[in-house]
């Protein structure tokens, strides 16, 4: 069983970065934040299966979820790696029934996991807080076409470059990044074969990014920003 606590204000601001939260004052947060409970979990752990009652949905504030169901051969076919400030299995709570899929802690990591009951109860007694939440859906899902968009101009090299354009904008350390989790799920999260996330790795050398086993070297950010050529404010959310 995980272990169980209450939020506290330096989730805040993974709480913030959830698309669902974004747009919602302090104060509506605080209730929100009130009402549920933060995880710890270890790599590797199980936070649902599928089949079960979709009881909640979870916000991710430390660590990598990655998002999958089994093959009839009893493979892992990843829909997606999921990291702090972003939300999962929000729609089928919301409609009800059980979990499609399986979520797993792909590092050690901490959630917030927001029950059905209790969210329910929140959108009743504060419709400011529903009307403010919808809104903020709309934003985002405007903000993630523009994205979705850009990002699909991209090659495979270019793709990967943003990737670790993100990591370095929430690294403290200049220039080194250490990668979070196995390649094959940095492959799939980027929607990519893991040769084809290879053979990036290999093309990004030309623009000063080097990989020895999980640390990635990036000689200067700036280079590798002109290289994927994409507006920065597309990954400044990963450094707030």
């Amino acid at each position: 069983m995980a272990n169980m606590s209450k939020a506290n204000e330096a989730d805040w601001g993974a709480m913030r970065m959830c698309p669902l939260f974004q747009h919602i004052g302090e104060a509506a947060l605080g209730r929100i934040a009130e009402k549920c409970r933060v995880m710890a979990v270890e790599r590797g752990q199980i936070i649902f299966t599928q089949g079960d009652p979709a009881e909640a949905f979870f916000v991710v504030l430390e660590g990598w979820v990655k998002v999958y169901r089994l093959t009839p051969a009893g493979a892992e076919a990843v829909f997606t790696v999921l990291t702090r400030g972003e939300s999962f299995a929000e729609p089928v709570m919301f409609l009800g029934g059980h979990y499609p899929v399986i979520a797993e802690a792909a590092s050690t990591g901490r959630l917030l996991r927001v029950e059905h009951a209790s969210f329910v109860q929140c959108l009743e007694h504060e419709s400011d807080l529903a009307a403010a939440m919808l809104a903020s859906i709309g934003r985002r899902a405007g903000e993630l076409t523009q994205q979705i968009g850009a990002l699909k101009l991209l090659d495979a090299p270019r793709r990967v470059g943003e990737f670790f354009l993100r990591l370095l904008a929430d690294s403290s350390q200049d220039g080194r990044i250490e990668l979070p989790y196995e390649k094959v799920l940095i492959a799939a999260r980027l929607g990519m074969t893991p040769e084809s996330f290879s053979r990036a790795l290999a093309a990004l050398t030309k623009v000063g990014v080097t990989t020895k086993r999980e640390i990635v070297s990036i000689a200067d950010a700036r280079i590798l920003s002109d290289f994927v050529g994409l507006d920065a404010r597309l990954y400044s959310s990963a450094s707030q």
